[in-house]
């Protein structure tokens, strides 16, 4: 093909002479041209004044050392509570808060080389910058009230550790939990109407719950009357929608009559089948519908700032009606944006973009630049298997083929799946059987024969590179690095009610060793013989961050989650029955709304990981890939599930010198863009394009700027 000569033919310092011909103006606007790159490339959407000064600091402002140390000092901060009171690890007062103090410097001097960064009158019109503002003056306050109170011994309450998790949302670099957070509120209203629904449903069963069963003189197990509160009667069918308290709950009225089993199946038909399916279809619609106008908006964004970097680097040619972007100093860009890609993987984009090989390139495909350097490829020499070298006709021939074939075979793979999943259930197996012990030498030998067969049908350090030696599924990494997010937001909300928690609950319950007379009771009166302490449950508190932590976690589980709330026997008895808001509202945001979300996106990401697996290749670049590894000196590697390269050195084409791995995407914006690429116009670029309009600014985005 014409384009493959160029892969090999073009000088590395290509361009190097222009750059070192520029004036000062041209190295300055060539820079600005990169920033915008890179913000395109990183998805950042910072409105940066473009002065030279403004723009070297904002450079820094982006350095990778800074952002790590920002992400440091915010776990240190919230770290803080394992030695705050009530403390896992008890520090004098006076060190926690030092360190609190260092924590709000650092931010503080965040937050400033931020307003130097940006326009002041856009810099206080950003409700970000204004809650960050807030949370560190009230934190402040807050210290300095609790550290009056504590020289007096006078007990005071740190109200503003809640706002810690702000911080992680709220600066910067947290733009993508901002996006999630405001496509969960921008659903919220939806939601609510299901959500008031499925209430009204609770309370008009409870209603006739008390009607069938109130006045029938029933008695639970422990002796107490049955359905004759309407509130308690309200909160143990809720409980019964998670199924926990099923089926302890119906068995007093199914004991008196079988006919009663049905008022609890259609209960559990409507409210735990019906409206929790109805709940994940929801949640996750109106989620998906925002968060793909967030994305819809982000790629806007992205476009809209290759448009600056193009507006920049564009020149007239004689005979195009439209501006171009040279290969020199398109190729002085990427040098500048990424120094670390090699020349090969610089021309390889270039040919994708420069795809009739003119020299040159138009907006359209100078915009898809920030994607290509999103997607990660690894140049990887190939080198002929030891074995050809030595034996080549033995190595070439058809039974070696053949087998070579066989073990790159996908059912190669599931036969070894296969015997993994029977060793793991001999290794559950009693031991004492002679049979079942000395079958690990048998398992062994079949683990040894695969390492071998793979050893022959590929290259030994190819075998061994980090690539391939843990044959690891590059689509669930995909999946669970998408999901982060998504997990950071109930790191967030966790870390809420756990400082609420502790604040409410520490110190009401105790945990004992088994030998202490104190674990009858928990530490406390109303908990004596109860069934809370019965069942070991008191170490089932908030008297610290890491129990608060753990007991969140169970109650996210729900499982029995109602036996540490029941009256008599819980959190109720021990304060007032009103607690149960604290952990149903916990419930409700956790279990009903982000954790349907979860499990729904995590659905739609294999849903679009696997649609995408079984079609061609996707993007230009593994097409070009492909073009050029039709009897060139390229070939594609792409990974798949299963044994990736190995196909490529027993039916290597002859003169192979490398080829090319791609990895998947470098960001989590790259994955969502992916998932939502059917719904984005290619040719949508976020508004106006005027290069000679806003000259000395970047451009505004309403949607990210907001909280």
């Amino acid at each position: 093909m014409s384009e493959t000569p160029q892969l090999e033919n073009i000088p590395e310092d290509t361009g190097k002479g222009l750059s070192n011909g520029m004036d000062t103006k041209q190295k300055e606007e060539l820079e600005l041209a990169a920033v915008y790159v890179s913000d395109a490339q990183h998805n950042r959407n910072i409105f940066f004044e473009t002065q030279p000064q403004a723009v070297r600091l904002y450079l820094l402002y982006n350095h990778w050392l800074l952002v790590v140390l920002l992400y440091f000092f915010i776990i240190v901060n919230l770290l803080l509570a394992v030695v705050e009171q009530p403390a896992l690890l008890p520090v004098p007062t006076w060190a926690s808060m030092l360190v609190e103090l260092v924590c709000l410097s650092v931010f503080s001097g965040r937050l400033v080389h931020y307003a130097k960064v940006i326009p002041r009158d856009k810099f206080w019109k950003d409700p970000k910058n204004l809650c960050i503002l807030v949370i560190l003056l009230l934190t402040l306050v807050d210290m300095i009230i609790y550290g009056a109170l504590k020289a007096t011994d006078i007990y005071s309450v740190r109200w503003s550790r809640v706002f810690r998790p702000l911080l992680l949302v709220n600066f910067t670099e947290g733009r993508q939990l901002r996006r999630a957070f405001r496509s969960i509120r921008n659903a919220l209203p939806q939601i609510l109407s299901v959500f008031l629904l499925f209430i009204f449903s609770i309370l008009i069963f409870s209603l006739m719950a008390l009607k069938l069963f109130g006045k029938r003189g029933l008695k639970t197990n422990s002796g107490k009357p049955y359905f004759t509160n309407f509130l308690e009667i309200v909160f143990d069918l809720y409980v019964l929608v998670t199924t926990a308290n099923s089926p302890d709950i119906m068995m007093p009225a199914y004991n008196a009559s079988s006919f009663f089993a049905v008022f609890f199946v259609i209960f559990i038909l409507i409210n735990t089948y019906i409206f929790m399916s109805v709940f994940l279809a929801v949640v996750y619609n109106n989620y998906k519908k925002y968060l793909k106008e967030e994305v819809r908006q982000l790629v806007r964004t992205k476009r809209h700032k290759m448009v600056r970097a193009f507006a920049i680097l564009q020149e007239r040619r004689e005979g195009l009606e439209e501006p171009v972007v040279s290969h020199a100093s398109w190729n002085q860009l990427v040098r500048l944006v990424q120094a670390d890609l090699s020349h090969a993987h610089r021309e390889l984009l270039w040919s994708v973009a420069d795809q009739h090989n003119q020299g040159y390139i138009g907006k359209l495909a100078f915009v898809q630049l920030a994607d290509l350097l999103n997607i990660q490829v690894i140049a990887v020499k190939s080198r002929p298997h030891p074995l050809q070298r030595w034996s080549p006709s033995l190595y070439l021939s058809t039974p070696s083929r053949w087998l070579c074939r066989a073990v790159q075979h996908r059912v190669f793979v599931m036969v070894y799946d296969v015997i993994i999943l029977v060793n793991a259930v001999f290794i559950g197996l009693d031991e004492e059987d002679p049979l079942i012990r000395n079958s690990e030498w048998f398992f062994l030998a079949l683990y040894l024969l695969e390492i071998l067969l793979k050893l022959y049908a590929m290259e030994p350090r190819a075998f061994y590179s980090r690539h391939n030696f843990w044959n690891c599924s590059r689509q669930i990494l995909d999946i669970v690095f998408t999901l982060r997010v998504l997990r950071l937001i109930r790191v967030v909300v966790y870390y809420i009610f756990a400082m609420v928690g502790m604040e409410l609950f520490q110190g009401r319950i105790q945990f004992f060793d088994s030998d202490s007379p104190g674990k009858h009771s928990c530490g406390n009166p109303a908990l004596q013989d109860s069934s809370f302490a019965q069942l070991n449950y008191c170490k089932n508190n908030f008297n610290n961050v890491v129990s608060s932590f753990i007991l969140l976690v169970e109650l996210t589980v729900v499982n029995q989650w109602h036996d540490i709330l029941v009256n008599h026997s819980g959190f109720t008895a021990v304060t007032h029955p009103s607690a149960r808001l604290f952990f149903i509202l916990f419930h409700i945001i956790v279990v009903i709304i982000i954790i349907n979300i979860f499990v729904a996106f995590v659905l739609e990401a294999f849903f679009v990981e696997y649609t995408l697996e079984k079609s061609l290749l996707h993007t230009s670049l593994e097409k070009r890939i492909q073009e050029l590894g039709v009897g060139t000196r390229v070939k594609v590697l792409v990974y798949s599930d299963r044994e990736p390269g190995l196909r490529f050195w027993c039916d290597r084409v002859p003169g192979l010198r490398f080829w090319y791995i791609l990895t998947g995407y470098r960001t989590v914006d790259s994955l969502l863009q992916r998932m939502f690429e059917a719904d984005l116009d290619p040719e949508d670029f976020g508004g106006e394009d005027d290069p000679e309009e806003s000259s000395n600014f970047n451009f505004s985005n309403p949607v990210f700027s907001s909280i």
